[in-house]
Order: C-alpha cells, then sequence, then structure tokens
C-alpha cells in the first residue's frame, strides 16, 4: 500500500525539492502567489523560515529609521 502514489504526492515531493534547491526563487513565489488569493498562510509557506526572518529585520531596520527620523 506504501508503494502506491498519487499524483498529489509527485507534486508535493517536486514542490519541497524546488523550495529546497532553490530558496531565493521561492521568495518571490510566495509573494506571486499571495497577491492572487491573499492567504496569509500560503505567503509563510512559500517564503520559508530564511524569507520570513528576512522580512522581520526589515520591519524592525524600518521601524528603528523611522522612529529615528520622525521623532
Amino acid at each position: 500500500m506504501g508503494s502506491n502514489k498519487t499524483p498529489e504526492d509527485g507534486r508535493e515531493r517536486l514542490r519541497q525539492n524546488e523550495l529546497k534547491n532553490n530558496p531565493g526563487g521561492s521568495f518571490s513565489d510566495g509573494f506571486d502567489r499571495s497577491s492572487g488569493s491573499g492567504n496569509l498562510t500560503d505567503l509563510v509557506g512559500g517564503i520559508g523560515w530564511k524569507g520570513i526572518g528576512i522580512l522581520i529585520i526589515l520591519l524592525f531596520l524600518g521601524y528603528v529609521a523611522y522612529s529615528l527620523f520622525f521623532n
């Protein structure tokens, strides 16, 4: 029973391999995918943990710059 693979399993395996081999491309894919559906879960899943970390750092640096220049 374990040897029977559905097409969904194959697509998911290919998607995981692509995310593993091309982390920079998954960042833009996450934004492109979320612009059509507006689903935050798809955005976070597409970006991955490195992209989320970069996004948090950029938001923090933007807040610091805003507070320095406008206060």
